[in-house]
């Protein structure tokens, strides 16, 4: 790791607080324009990060940072994700890809994505950040000192004081430093949730993301994940709700509740037969997006700035974009003595139109029971993965940036929001009906 002495980090050129993949990511970027950049990371031992089944947006975003589809396959970083399916408790399925249109001109668009095996990936990103000059701090940021809205330094656990013309915070879902130093408003979507998961060795894995949903048309959805990290191995994992988690954890430990979760199942009977002891990992997160995550001198990237669902598989994406446009944003005001408020600005409104778009759109047509019950599970499946899909390929394709195509293309994100929001209001009138008729 790359090392200094605790008496020279006094000043540099940007200070980043988080070791994250948005962290990491723009630190490489910064590095790459010529920045002297500190990555303030905790010691968090050996956490196992999340993030594992990538959109199809992700790979041209990690080629950036020099770690292409190609060689993150060769080199088993990572499998491929060719499809999505969604198996249901009755045995029904629905596969989802992207349109074939998506791959032809004028988009001509990467329709191949990857599953990541987070630990060896983080690790290689980590050798990527320290290769290009980035100084990787073991510390914890605990306090933040500012004039105005503009911060001046920060300070860390082991007393060191940071200074810097430019900051980012990159701090996670759970400290969002800065959105809470400066009491950031934010957007809350569903309650509180909890995954539960683990890895399994299998024969074979399939290459794409499978989700597995069961129950007679439950009030509010919780689902199991499969994704293959390698040939042979798999990550298991369930999603519920924090007070259903709760409920259970009276009568049940961590092992029994995915033990008994994935025994719904046909496909992990075998599994678990062969497993005498499970490990699973426990985490706990509140889909959120903060608005105004910039001021004078810093920006606020990944799940600080926005975190959304990971049924969306859009976690990654959203960091490496946050991470590429923050970076971008200051090495464009490089010589100004803040960030110019148009950038700022446009970048504040695509944060938070993107993540309002895809949080709102999973939770009224997936997880609430209005649309999916009306519809059913494989067509509400539809319903949110087709312009899912085709809005975040296109902000791939358009890359936005000015005023005209953030206003554009968040314009478009609004509407079919508004159209989630109307449809799942509809949806609720008609099953508030047929229960007063019934």
């Amino acid at each position: 790791m790359g090392g200094m002495d605790a008496a020279d980090l006094v000043k540099t050129d940007v200070t980043v607080i988080g070791g994250g993949l948005a962290g990491m990511a723009a630190s490489i970027h910064l590095a790459k324009a010529g920045f002297k950049v500190v990555c303030v990371e905790p010691n968090s031992g050996a956490k196992q990060p999340v993030g594992e089944s990538l959109d199809w947006s992700a790979p041209d975003l990690l080629a950036a940072l020099g770690l292409p589809m190609e060689r993150l396959i060769g080199e088993r970083f990572a499998t491929y994700k060719r499809h999505v399916t969604l198996n249901l408790g009755d045995g029904s399925k629905q596969h989802y890809v992207p349109g074939e249109w998506l791959g032809k001109p004028p988009f001509n668009l990467e329709l191949r994505t990857m599953h990541l095996d987070r630990l060896r990936f983080d690790e290689e990103i980590r050798k990527i950040c320290i290769g290009h000059g980035v100084t990787l701090l073991q510390d914890k940021v605990v306090g933040i000192e500012k004039v105005g809205r503009r911060v001046t330094a920060v300070s860390t656990a082991q007393g060191l004081q940071l200074s810097s013309p430019w900051f980012i915070d990159a701090s996670g879902g759970g400290a969002c430093s800065f959105p809470r130093s400066f009491n950031l408003p934010a957007y809350d979507y569903g309650p509180k949730k909890v995954a539960i998961w683990a890895y399994f060795n299998v024969p074979e894995a399939v290459e794409g993301t499978t989700l597995y949903a069961y129950g007679s048309k439950p009030r509010y959805m919780e689902w199991v994940w499969e994704i293959p990290i390698r040939d042979n191995e798999i990550s298991v994992g369930y999603v519920a709700t924090g007070e259903s988690i709760k409920a259970q954890r009276q009568d049940l430990t961590v092992e029994e509740i995915i033990r008994a979760q994935l025994s719904h199942f046909p496909r992990f009977e075998t599994l678990l037969s062969n497993t005498a002891t499970i490990s699973p990992f426990v985490t706990s997160f509140q889909c959120r997006v903060h608005r105004g995550v910039s001021g004078p001198n810093w920006l606020v990237v990944g799940e600080s700035a926005s975190m959304v669902d990971p049924m969306t598989a859009n976690g990654v994406t959203a960091a490496l974009r946050h991470a590429v446009e923050a970076a971008g944003i200051i090495t464009k005001s490089r010589h100004s003595k803040k960030l110019f408020t148009l950038d700022s600005a446009m970048y504040n409104r695509r944060v938070l139109d993107v993540g309002r778009f895809f949080n709102c759109g999973i939770e009224k047509v997936i997880y609430d029971r209005h649309i999916r019950n009306r519809v059913g599970v494989l067509t509400a499946g539809d319903v949110y993965t087709i312009p899912a899909f085709s809005l975040n390929s296109l902000y791939s394709r358009i890359r936005p940036r000015g005023v005209l195509s953030t206003i554009l293309f968040g314009s478009v994100l609004s509407f079919f929001r508004c159209l989630a929001t109307v449809y799942r209001a509809f949806c609720g009138r008609l099953e508030a009906t047929s229960e007063a008729a019934g």
